[in-house]
């Protein structure tokens, strides 16, 4: 263990007079000291341990809250904190778990800079949003951010991380990695481009981020395209409210707004709805091929440059009148109309063993489940896109696929059906599936052949069910509303239902349950709805 001794010429050079007298004041009013540990080893060049001596030597000479020490590989230092590389700056390793795994020259000097500033000041600095989502994280994230030197983004993105971990001490630890001196790391996760952040060893950003959005992304573990703020408020005033965030209801949205109408969306799940879990997205206009979560981040975001969406919020109560009162699970919403796009859900199958094994081998998403099947055996109940598209996607991802359906002949796509026949997936015609069984999980299903009479049970590892969707119309049976016979909102060629300012659009009304066809029912659900809040109709029925 020594203490920096690098000659003064050589710091001062790191650290220009001017840049000297602005930090010397930055750090006079911090209110911590800063441990900051250089760990150098064996294997290191000696240009490389000066250089990082200097840079904390000139450090040390714009103040004295920094407690710098280096020491080797072989220390005991370096087994406490769990240094096994060189160089490597740990920043006051008693409080906060933070590592540069290099020497940040460059442009990673302002990485630097922030850290120890915050450090200093033993606060994270983050917008309360954004501390609202680091505290939803209840398991421990270990953050690697690629960097390097050059990269005018990466600090952007490396403080962010750095933030994080002081805002959720022992819950976050971070290490920023430079590719340049750490090159076989960055070979080992494929970072060829910088910045990019993994959580826990999973991909969860390229490039750099708001705030929000990397905090939004280390909660979900997965890059979110979009940042949508909680509100606060307990009571919401506006013309329009859209219940549901799928394609109808986001593109309503968009199309309200920009008509001059104040709109927000309420939605009880996830943004997308069945578009979110859907694999691949091929028929969708402009967008030859294309994620269906890819496709709901991009909708998604463009509906949040015009209106507020308040989500996992769930509507309680409609009450008609002038205006509408929309109770949900946090607040009340007041409105001149309602727009009803609540989708459909998955169908079931209704046998026995499907509510027991959900989730333990019953899955109705190939896009949430599908990779924990990778080499074994399942099976895809149903027989049109849906179905035939989740069987092609577990086949991409290694899973051996039976598709079973209860028909002679499959209603997909033409195109879908060939690619089918092209991944030689086996088809089980005219077969229902009589029962789920197991133990603690999922093993088998007993399978009736309609055409032979035959029941038998094969072993399956999994069971993916696509057989149609059911629609949410709880809200609209609550209201009073007409309903098809086949269980859909009834609404007439405008999307206005049997109830004066209250309006359908999407799945819940039937139809063609296309991506394509529940858009364009928002936006001429949207286009109605700002004709008749400037010329009621049912108050010219009334005259």
């Amino acid at each position: 263990m020594t203490e920096s001794s690098a000659p003064r010429s050589r710091a001062e050079k790191l650290l220009p007079p001017q840049v000297q007298e602005e930090l010397r004041q930055a750090f006079a009013v911090l209110p911590h000291d800063i441990p900051l540990l250089l760990f150098t080893g064996p294997a290191q060049a000696p240009e490389e341990i000066e250089t990082a001596r200097d840079l904390a030597a000139a450090f040390q000479l714009v103040t004295d809250k920094i407690k710098f020490r280096e020491h080797s590989l072989d220390s005991p230092e370096a087994a406490k904190w769990g240094v096994t590389t060189a160089p490597v700056f740990v920043f006051a390793p008693e409080r906060y778990s933070i590592r540069y795994l290099g020497v940040p020259l460059g442009e990673e000097g302002r990485t630097l800079v922030e850290t120890l500033i915050l450090i200093g000041l033993g606060q994270s600095r983050l917008k309360p949003q954004t501390l609202k989502v680091l505290e939803k994280i209840d398991s421990p994230r270990q953050v690697m951010v690629f960097v390097s030197p050059t990269c005018p983004y990466c600090p952007q993105q490396a403080v962010n991380a750095v933030k994080a971990a002081i805002a959720r001490p022992g819950l976050i630890s971070v290490d920023i990695v430079d590719t340049g001196f750490n090159a076989d790391l960055a070979d080992r996760y494929a970072a060829y481009s910088v910045p990019q952040t993994f959580a826990d060893d999973i991909l969860i950003a390229k490039g750099a981020q708001p705030e929000e959005l990397f905090a939004a992304s280390l909660e979900q573990m997965e890059e979110a395209a979009y940042f949508i703020p909680e509100q606060d408020a307990p009571r919401v005033e506006t013309d329009l409210v859209i219940v549901g965030g799928g394609p109808a209801g986001l593109t309503a949205a968009i199309y309200a707004a920009r008509s001059g109408l104040k709109a927000v969306i309420i939605e009880r799940d996830q943004l997308g709805g069945q578009v979110a879990t859907t694999p691949v997205v091929e028929n969708y206009p402009g967008l030859a091929r294309i994620g269906g979560k890819n496709l709901v981040d991009i909708m998604a975001a463009h509906a949040l440059e015009y209106v507020d969406i308040f989500l996992r919020e769930e509507v309680r109560e409609i009450r008609t009148g002038d205006p509408i009162e929309i109770t949900t699970s946090l607040r009340t919403f007041t409105a001149r109309a309602v727009l009803l796009a609540t989708g459909a859900v998955h169908r079931k199958l209704d046998a026995p063993g499907e509510e027991r094994f959900a989730g333990r081998g019953v899955s109705y998403c190939s896009t949430c489940d599908g990779p924990l099947f990778k080499g074994k055996k399942v099976a895809v109940a149903g027989g049109g896109n849906s179905a035939v598209t989740e069987a092609l996607h577990l086949r991409h991802l290694g899973v051996d696929v039976t598709l079973i359906h209860r028909r002679d002949a499959l209603r997909a796509q033409e195109h879908l059906v060939h690619d089918l026949e092209q991944a030689g997936i086996p088809v089980l015609w005219n077969t229902e599936i009589r029962e789920i069984r197991g133990h603690e999980k999922m093993e088998e299903l007993v399978l009736h052949d309609k055409q032979a009479g035959r029941t038998e049970t094969r072993p399956f590892d999994g069971l993916f069910v696509s057989i149609g969707y059911q629609p949410q119309t709880g809200l609209a049976r609550e209201l009073g509303l007409e309903i098809t016979g086949d269980g859909y909102i009834r609404h007439d060629e405008l999307h206005r239902t049997s109830l004066p300012g209250v309006y359908s659009a999407g799945d819940v009304e039937g139809g063609y349950k296309q991506i394509v066809t529940a858009a364009g029912a928002g936006a001429a659900a949207a286009m109605t709805i700002f004709e008749d809040l400037t010329h009621p109709y049912w108050k010219d029925r009334q005259a």
